[in-house]
């Protein structure tokens, strides 16, 4: 046999299992990913994650020895998959009033798309470190609409509050599916929340 071949064999074969243990490791991230959307991360199962991806529990423990790395990469797969909002896509709205209006028309269109997986996974985030994501878009959200208004002292802090309010995804659930608002409807209820906290009339 030709000496060159043999390490050159041996490349083949490291690449060949790498892949094979990058699609492993994949299908172990989808199966959690669909899980945690559906029932949510404290209800998932590493049973029902070895079934769905076709893996022994040996093999997935081998790629995720901890709860944290799997969580990572469940959120990176998620976050790529179905990107949130750009919580500064409206910024460079001056209007406080438009500016909010703009903000939270894209903030509800994503909560009324992804509103099973938002709740299960919030829902989840008392017990699990889950729903870090969508807590920092909110946040980031809220920031950037109440500074539009240009409020200081105590003025700020209620604007702050309200806006905080109108981008939460549990606010918007409870207006637009318990009290049956449509989106428009929860925007101007929100609107006035927040003008009210602003002392415009």
């Amino acid at each position: 046999m030709n000496e060159q071949s043999v390490p050159r064999k041996r490349k083949y074969q490291l690449k060949r299992r790498a892949e094979t243990q990058a699609e492993t490791r994949r299908r172990i991230v989808e199966a959690t990913v669909m899980f945690h959307s559906t029932v949510g991360p404290a209800r998932t199962r590493v049973t029902d994650i070895c079934r769905e991806a076709g893996v022994q529990r040996a093999t997935y423990y081998r790629h995720f020895p901890d709860e944290l790395s799997l969580f990572m990469e469940c959120r990176a797969l998620a976050g790529a998959e179905n990107p949130l909002p750009d919580p500064n896509a409206c910024a460079t709205v001056a209007d406080p009033v438009r500016r909010l209006r703009s903000g939270l028309r894209a903030a509800y269109a994503y909560y009324g798309q992804h509103e099973q997986q938002m709740a299960a996974i919030i829902r989840d985030s008392e017990v699990m470190p889950a729903g870090a994501t969508y807590f920092r878009f909110q946040d980031q959200l809220r920031d950037v609409l109440a500074a539009a208004w240009k409020a200081r002292g105590s003025r700020q802090v209620r604007i702050l509050a309200a806006c905080g309010h109108a981008a939460d995804f549990q606010a918007w659930r409870s207006l637009a599916r318990k009290q049956g608002l449509s989106d428009r409807e929860v925007i101007d209820a929100m609107v006035a929340l927040v003008k009210a906290a602003a002392g415009r009339a």
